[in-house]
């Protein structure tokens, strides 16, 4: 109930109102049956802005931080997404991500539509990252079609550390489904299950025009912050006088 409730009363009208998005290939969406929905992540206006447009309810694997935070915000927040319908994920290890797996394949048995973001956090300077295996699986063992997802602009309109978003243009574009029938059976092979997430990512990347980085994004961002630490250690910066 509260889910249709911020997406007809409370949210999706202001986030409409306020980003204007422009829609394309929604048809690519099927208006009944399980589905993966696999796209990039700029902004955590993502999390609202692609249920707010589409005409199904979608749920989406997001991080356990969303449902664990400190203090009141962090509770009003954990609320949110639970009412939302959305799945906390512990992303701390290979076990987490099995559990994972085992969550969204719960979501696609039920006939819904998984929101699903392969490079596993949100971009920390608008570029693609390589994707996680985790989506192929699931797309594998149940049997489901994948449709690729471009959020363009959203970066822009609220990057990182941005709580009140920029007026900015934003598209939300949808490629046609990818049928992986012809691997079922193969969801154990590693090989296989990299091609199927190089195909994902591929598409996605082909909708979005980003640049692309063969390097998880995490991996990424431990390097810069590893980076930006040397720095400030070799290089202090003097105290105000």
């Amino acid at each position: 109930m509260f889910y249709y409730l911020l997406k007809y009363v409370l949210l999706g009208p202001l986030l409409r109102l306020v980003f204007r998005p422009r829609i394309e290939g929604l048809e690519h969406v099927p208006s009944s049956g399980p589905a993966i929905i696999a796209g990039n992540h700029l902004s955590f206006s993502d999390h609202f802005l692609m249920p707010a447009i589409l005409k199904r309810r979608i749920t989406f694997l997001a991080k356990a931080e969303y449902f664990t935070g400190p203090g009141i915000k962090g509770r009003l927040t954990a609320a949110f997404f639970r009412s939302a319908g959305q799945i906390p994920v512990d992303r701390s290890g290979k076990e987490a991500g099995q559990a994972a797996i085992r969550e969204g394949l719960g979501v696609l048995r039920k006939g819904e539509l998984l929101g699903v973001y392969p490079e596993g956090t949100r971009s920390h300077d608008g570029r693609l990252y390589k994707g996680k295996v985790g989506v192929a699986v699931m797309a594998l063992k149940a049997q489901v079609p994948v449709i690729p997802c471009a959020m363009i602009g959203t970066f822009e309109a609220q990057p990182p550390g941005k709580v009140i978003p920029n007026i900015h243009p934003v598209v939300i574009r949808f490629g046609k489904p990818l049928d992986f029938s012809r691997y079922v059976g193969l969801e154990n092979e590693k090989a296989i299950l990299r091609a199927v997430t190089d195909e994902i990512m591929y598409a996605i990347l082909s909708l979005s025009e980003q640049e692309y980085v063969d390097q998880y994004a995490a991996v990424a961002k431990a390097e810069q912050a590893a980076s930006k630490g040397e720095r400030e250690r070799r290089f202090p910066r003097a105290p105000l006088s």
